[in-house]
């Protein structure tokens, strides 16, 4: 092999092993992007539901309370 080819071929070996290296980059900061999302929807939810747990005897309550309500007014 001349040593043109072989200094084109090393040069597109070096080329190769930095691509490979970035698109390891690239699917390592997505996956960590995917694990960030997951973890933010997990605690938007978490939230969600664990605020209502907390509510709900305050709802309920209200709900009794309308109810009575309803019943003097139809009284009359």
């Amino acid at each position: 092999m001349d040593p043109e080819s072989q200094k084109l071929l090393e040069e597109n070996l070096a080329l190769s092993k930095e691509n490979n290296e970035m698109l390891h980059s690239i699917r390592r900061s997505m996956r960590m992007a995917r694990f960030m999302s997951i973890l933010y929807w997990v605690f938007i939810i978490g939230s969600a539901v664990g605020a209502f747990y907390l509510i709900q005897p305050y709802i309920e309550q209200l709900k009794d309370v309308y109810s009575g309500a309803n019943s003097v007014l139809e009284g009359f």
